[in-house]
């Protein structure tokens, strides 16, 4: 044998070494893998676990979560299942499902592949085969590691299930094995639990849905999320088209379809409550925890106080429904409520709906839970930012804002005009009066002030978590253009009536298994410091001031307990959402009534829809315990301030000499409180008392004889309630002298008394305005309008309007307005002008900001 010969011989007995090495290496491998996997034909097994109980604060059996295959879990044949939910299955979890082998070939190399390189091996895109093998053949703990072995362990499953049974079978048994959420196992549990129906009677729609919830139960729930669900559903109807199941009309159809949520009646008490709790309990401890360890779930549900909340709801309701023969239907089909311990974060009541099992009104939609717009709910948490001490110049409860029709600038250039919800301007009001009567121009104008920003980090520091993207609400997130859960929302005003410590809302208490091992436990302790006290007291003493509301709401109003109590309505403006929400120092409680569907009402408002519900209830919880008032904290300060302009009275000072006008104290007053150190610092200036000519009523110069003079007290509104004022008929002083007696007479009185009245108006823009340059819009459409009047009685010669002190315009005639192109920057804008009698004039400054 040549040498040749020789090294070819021994490189063959080498490779076949190591071919019958590797092969051995696999067969280890494989029966490593397949030693204790369970066979195919156990697929149909079951064993028998002690169910799951949930009880209320007082031990009371609530609901008893049973193993849905031994409870009312209802196999059905493919034959009984619609093809649209059969395609929309297909679509979304295994497109190739009847043609692949069971298992996705390119998943399992890149699975190999990441392990090869030291990654992190991923689950997700496994066929319909192996989520079956998964989840009905591996062992609980093995189903939820995520590792390599299990991987392959799952796919060698999958595999042997492929021979063993049909595809049919397979797609049968999945349908009839999956989890839809809400205690729905299989597609026939899934349709009576969301649609009230068995499952051969749903449309495309509504198993397009269904279709999408297996991925993630409890992240698509349209019970508690149904925006997430209806989006899963698109993303579904889409695949549907991609793989020809549908057409693109029939999708959009589907899409547009609206959907009818309720269950087929079961054995439970409190189920939206239940139903939430629930959730909890999949997302801490898991599905498999839930059926296989026979849980013993402490809640903090108190089921009178349920009950009775639920009586309350279905009464009002009734009520609001019962409409005379002439009067059109009022449409308000649902309500829900929340009633919480402020100190403990404790839900002691959760009401979704009048009824679960009704289908007309989706009763199976938790209201507490989904996504409403407050309306003027939300203003409490703007005034709280501004009320702020520790911010510059805070607001108070004293400060004047003037109520007049205000245009501001959106983010994208378009004017922005808040209207009241009584479509009226109320002219100087101070803060107090327009938190508690709701008035919105003003809520706006204090978030303006504020910046959206600080309004929406102190709502998120509340329990506020739908307000991540401030940029995308604008201004009239203060009147309700963002959406809250109720359950939220009546949790920040938890704070409020927790002096400021956050309130978490806690429903679970205690978790045991069946021997009695806690799992976990729940103990009250003090949320973190969101809110400064003496803040929380000041919102509290306004949302309590029955006066302060008065001008809106009446002094008899459903917000008006027999004990001290503090609310707030809100409501939608096109009639879709109203809302109170309010508390004593035991208990807050929030409500919503409106309509599942989001249809509008027909002129509810929160007064006259939520409110009497919010009464009820709080009357009938609070009944018996003793009446406690609201604990003023240390750090606080009354003032006596004048009830028009916030600033305290001027005293009336004797001057011997002759005088135009003097200063004359208000003559309404009011004792307001003031966290200390935000009291203000001036006087009233509003007030005068003019010296006028008896036989004319014109001004009286200095040589008038006293007996031809009179004195007359006036109220001077500041320039931008100067059209209010004349709408409302108010007397103003006179702006010219009596020809009988003239201030010329005296050296250094003019004429006319331009040097100490207002004669020159700046009218546009507002004082303060915030605009916006937009790269998209052209400059001629990013132009200010500067505007400027005279006062009554006053003839102008020309008008100079003027811009950082640089001439924009000089008019001779009115109007006297021309258009400034927006610059970025800070800018002062005036007028001068020049009367009939050639006198210099000055108007107001305006300061405004331009940015990018």
């Amino acid at each position: 044998m040549t040498r040749v010969s020789r090294f070819t011989f021994f490189a063959l007995r080498i490779l076949i070494a190591l071919v019958l090495l590797l092969l051995l290496l696999a067969l280890g491998a494989l029966r490593w893998l397949t030693v204790d996997l369970p066979l195919p034909d156990r697929l149909y097994e079951r064993a028998a676990a002690p169910s799951a109980r949930i009880y209320g604060r007082d031990g009371r059996l609530l609901y008893e979560i049973l193993d849905p295959h031994s409870g009312s879990h209802t196999p059905v044949s493919l034959d009984e299942v619609p093809q649209a939910c059969v395609d929309g299955t297909i679509a979304t979890e295994d497109a190739s499902f009847y043609d692949n082998p069971g298992v996705d070939l390119r998943a399992i190399i890149r699975a190999l592949w990441i392990n090869l390189q030291g990654g992190e091996i991923l689950s997700g895109g496994s066929t319909i085969t192996q989520q079956l093998a998964r989840n009905l053949l591996l062992s609980p703990e093995e189903r939820t590691e995520v590792s390599l072995e299990r991987k392959l362990r799952e796919t060698i499953l999958a595999w042997r299930l492929a021979r063993t049974y049909s595809k049919d079978d397979i797609l049968t048994l999945y349908l009839n094995e999956s989890n839809y959420g809400n205690l729905a196992y299989g597609i026939e549990a899934a349709a009576r639990t969301y649609f009230a129906k068995s499952a051969a009677e749903l449309d495309l729609a509504e198993c397009a849905l269904l279709a999408g919830l297996p991925q993630s139960p409890a992240g698509y729930n349209p019970l508690e999320n149904p925006q997430a669900a209806r989006e899963r559903q698109r993303v579904v109807l889409g695949l549907m088209v991609k793989h020809g199941y549908v057409s693109q009309e029939e999708a959009d159809l589907a899409a547009n379809e609206d959907l009818c949520f309720a269950s087929v009646p079961f054995p439970i008490a409190a189920p939206h409550f239940v139903m939430h709790v629930r959730g909890q309990l999949e997302r801490e401890f898991g599905l498999e925890a839930i059926y296989t360890q026979g849980l013993r779930v402490y809640t903090t549900l108190d089921l009178d106080a349920q009950e009775t909340a639920r009586r309350i709801v279905r009464y009002r309701l009734a009520q609001l429904a019962d409409t005379g023969a002439d009067q059109p239907a009022r449409n308000v089909n649902n309500a829900a409520v929340v009633v919480m311990d402020p100190r403990t974060g404790e839900v002691l009541a959760m009401v979704g709906s009048p009824d679960y099992f009704d289908p007309r009104i989706d009763g199976a939609v938790n209201g507490t839970v989904t996504r409403r717009q407050p309306g003027s709910s939300i203003k409490p948490i703007t005034y709280g930012a501004a009320f702020d001490p520790t911010r510059l110049n805070p607001l108070t409860a004293a400060t004047m804002m003037v109520d007049v029709r205000t245009a501001f600038v959106t983010r994208e250039g378009d004017p922005y005009v808040p209207r009241n919800y009584d479509r009226t301007w109320r002219g100087p009001v101070l803060l107090r009066e327009a938190l508690a009567s709701s008035y919105n121009l003003i809520a706006v104008k204090v978030l303006d002030y504020v910046g959206l920003d600080e309004m929406t980090k102190l709502a998120r520091a509340l329990g506020i978590t739908t307000f991540d993207d401030a940029d995308r609400f604008g201004l009239a997130l203060t009147l309700g253009g963002g959406e809250v859960r109720l359950l939220e929302l009546t949790a920040a005003y938890g704070v409020f009536a927790n002096t400021g410590y956050r309130v978490e809302p806690v429903t679970i208490t205690r978790v045991e298994d069946s021997r009695g091992q806690t799992l976990k436990i729940w103990e009250a302790a003090a949320g973190e410091r969101v809110l400064d006290e003496r803040v929380a007291y000041l919102i509290t003493d306004i949302l309590s001031d029955n006066l302060a509301r008065a001008p809106s709401f009446g002094e008899g109003s459903a917000l008006r307990l027999s004990r001290p109590a503090a609310a707030k309505t809100g409501t939608t403006t096109d009639w879709r959402d109203n809302w109170t929400v309010g508390y004593t120092p035991d208990l807050v409680v929030g409500v919503w009534a409106g309509n599942a569907d989001n249809t509008p009402m027909n002129h509810i408002s929160g007064v006259t829809g939520a409110a009497p519900i919010w009464h009820d209830v709080m009357e009938e919880l609070l009944k018996g315990r003793p009446e406690r008032e609201f604990v003023e904290p240390d750090g606080m300060t009354r003032v006596e301030v004048c009830a028009d302009s916030g600033l305290p009275p001027a005293e009336r000072v004797e001057i011997g000499d002759w005088r135009l006008r003097e200063p004359a104290r208000c003559p309404h007053t009011i004792s307001e409180l003031f966290i200390a150190g935000t009291e203000p610092v001036r006087s009233d200036d509003w007030h005068w008392t003019y010296t006028l000519d008896a036989r004319n009523g014109l001004l009286a110069g200095p040589d008038c004889p006293p007996e031809f003079t009179a004195q007359e007290r006036y109220t001077l509104y500041p320039a931008e309630a100067q059209d209010w004022v004349r709408w409302q008929n108010i007397p103003q002083p006179p702006e010219t002298y009596s020809p009988l007696c003239p201030g010329d007479q005296v050296a250094g009185v003019p004429t006319s008394p331009v040097s100490n009245l207002q004669s020159l108006i700046l009218t546009s823009p507002d004082q303060g305005s915030h605009y916006r340059v937009s790269p998209e819009l052209p400059a001629s459409a990013q132009q200010v309008v500067v505007a400027a009047r005279p006062a009554d009685g006053v003839s102008l010669r020309q008008v100079t309007l003027l811009v950082d002190d640089l001439p924009l315009a000089t008019l001779t005639r009115p109007p006297y307005e021309a258009l400034w192109p927006m610059e970025v920057g800070t800018h002062t804008f005036t007028a001068a002008g020049v009367d009939a009698d050639g006198n210099e004039i000055e108007g107001n400054r305006v300061t405004i900001e331009v940015v990018e």
